[in-house]
């Protein structure tokens, strides 16, 4: 495992990230918190755009909990049929649409814990809607930012958790809120996994990888 960064070098890494884009954004489509936990929770082991295809109509007739539950189980998969796994996501979609009528008072939750609670809904679920919605600083580690700390340096850790509290003890608060975002895009665009584009990447001279590409 290669070595966490220094606090000098962590500034400078986000530094550029802000630089090159300083209002990242998620880019799964919603309109409020209760399609956001929907589409993210559609969003495992698929793609964020076949997510957006899926979901345009859907929130369009169901962006609330009781719309959902109106709609029906066999309304939902007509929607994200093209999603995979889509027989089991639209039975939690349901089940959390339920759970949010029956006891929040149809709306979604804003601590880490509740929303755990709902069905299809993990840790990293979570966390991004904490961030993209209510804007705290949570961070929501997938396969990406794994991949981008662990050869960087930036958040080395052996799990999924152990690279979120490294994010969150190494990165200087003033780029905590947007961290998750700027790391996911680098990893889904510059720093991928099979032949990483060393030769585009913005931090090069920082990472501490050391089978960087031309």
């Amino acid at each position: 495992m290669v070595k966490q960064l220094p606090y000098n070098e962590m500034r400078a890494v986000f530094e550029r990230f802000q630089a090159a884009e300083p209002e990242p954004r998620g880019e799964l489509n919603h309109v409020n918190a209760f399609t956001l936990v929907v589409a993210v929770a559609l969003s495992a082991q698929a793609t964020d755009s076949g997510v957006n295809k899926a979901t345009k109509t859907l929130f369009e007739v169901a962006d609330t909990p009781e719309k959902m539950l109106a709609l029906g189980e066999e309304g939902v998969i007509a929607h994200i049929k093209t999603i995979g796994l889509y027989r089991n996501k639209a039975k939690n979609v349901i089940k959390l649409s339920r759970i949010l009528v029956e006891d929040y008072g149809g709306e979604v939750p804003n601590s880490r814990a509740a929303l755990q609670s709902l069905p299809g809904v993990g840790r990293k679920t979570a966390n991004v809607v904490l961030n993209m919605w209510w804007h705290y600083p949570a961070q929501a580690v997938d396969t990406h930012i794994f991949r981008v700390g662990n050869r960087s340096g930036i958040c080395p850790g052996k799990d999924v958790v152990a690279v979120e509290r490294a994010i969150e003890d190494h990165v200087p608060v003033d780029f905590q809120r947007h961290a998750h975002h700027w790391l996911i895009l680098h990893g889904r665009y510059i720093c991928v996994a099979r032949k990483p584009k060393c030769g585009a990447c913005i931090i090069r001279d920082l990472c501490r990888y050391e089978d960087k590409t031309e």
